[in-house]
């Protein structure tokens, strides 16, 4: 059963309410491209700052953290996969690539290196708006939820996980994935379900996102010595967040 620390009913938190736009930074070589990206997302109420140097951007990010990343793939100084890399090292803030070549291959290197949403070129404006707001939804303006499952416990507030006395290390992505099957732990909640309330969307049948997230989770968790709390695939329906008992 899931429980939150009081063991009663969820603790809710609500985070004062955001009163600047939601800054945005858009590392991007193409100038056409970044002016127009940049004007898009302005009309809609964001502050956009372009960066068209990977190695520059990683250094802004670390001193002057955005609220999301849209980051191009192939860039001078330092490539996307490096730059985003490099950034997990020391921030979860939001990362959306954006790859030229659709490839599985580069969206999965993306995922891998710890972005949290991915786009193909050409870029559709409204729907790189959607991914943007979806996302920032989820890390800004969601309710604070702190979760205690077993030796697991999250807090929201301050985007942390904790297994007994080790903290994981988790990217945004991560988090938010461990977040949604706390929610519904001892509870098989399906892959649809998942790539909904993770992306907003429905499943398309085809992205691997989830598959890969729920990989690297595992992982995190393995490497407490003794695991207490697993993620079990229930063939046909879905996943199941549970205790480890034996």
């Amino acid at each position: 059963m899931l429980q939150t620390m009081s063991q009663k009913e969820p603790e809710i938190n609500s985070r004062p309410m955001k009163t600047q736009p939601s800054r945005l930074l858009l590392v991007e070589d193409d100038p056409q491209l970044a002016a127009l990206t940049q004007e898009y997302l302005q009309k809609q109420g964001f502050s956009v700052d372009i960066q068209e140097n990977g190695l520059r951007a990683v250094e802004v990010i670390r001193c002057a953290p955005p609220d999301l990343v849209v980051l191009d793939v192939m860039l001078p100084g330092l490539d996307g996969f490096g730059v985003c890399k490099q950034v997990r090292d020391f921030s979860a803030v939001p990362i959306i690539m954006l790859t030229a070549l659709g490839e599985d291959i580069d969206e999965l290197q993306g995922l891998e290196n710890g972005a949290d949403d991915y786009i193909s070129k050409p870029v559709h404006p409204r729907l790189l708006l959607a991914r943007i707001r979806n996302i920032l939804r989820r890390t800004l303006d969601a309710p604070e939820i702190r979760l205690q499952f077993g030796a697991l416990s999250i807090d929201r507030q301050s985007y942390s996980a904790y297994l007994g006395e080790h903290r994981l290390d988790l990217s945004t992505a991560e988090f938010e994935l461990l977040h949604v099957l706390a929610r519904h732990a001892s509870q098989v909640i399906h892959r649809d379900t998942l790539y909904r309330e993770l992306r907003g969307f429905d499943y398309d049948g085809q992205d691997r996102m989830i598959d890969l997230r729920i990989s690297r989770l595992r992982k995190k968790l393995e490497v407490h010595p003794k695991p207490t709390v697993v993620i079990r695939t229930i063939r046909g329906k879905g996943y199941l967040l549970s205790e480890d008992l034996a």
